[in-house]
């Protein structure tokens, strides 16, 4: 294969648009689970500090757990799935206010 053609086929290639759309398994379960998860049964107290003027003192508690669910990918000219079932450990991170219970905020995978 000469260059001209290896580029214009690498070129080609990488013109192309690949959709990539995770599906998780039962999300609604796995956000309650995660914030039963991070309730402590004692209060630790920060959230009941003084804090300046148009502040708010917060806890935080952080659990890992399992997720599942499907990575789907297509491409924009074609419309066939390729779809790949997936589990990974992922970190949720639960903030409380001072009258509050804790509530999923962020969460980062630890693949």
């Amino acid at each position: 294969m000469t260059l001209t053609k290896y580029l214009t086929n690498k070129t080609h290639f990488m013109n192309n648009s690949t959709n990539i759309v995770a599906t998780l398994d039962q999300p609604d379960l796995l956000e309650n689970l995660v914030e039963k998860l991070a309730s402590r049964r004692y209060d630790i107290g920060y959230a009941k500090e003084v804090v300046p003027n148009n502040w708010q003192a917060i806890d935080t508690s952080s659990t890992e757990t399992y997720v599942s669910g499907t990575l789907s990918f297509t491409e924009n000219d074609d419309d066939t799935a390729i779809n790949i079932p997936f589990i990974t450990s992922m970190l949720f991170t639960c903030i409380k206010g001072k009258e509050d219970s804790y509530r999923l905020l962020w969460s980062s995978s630890l693949s």
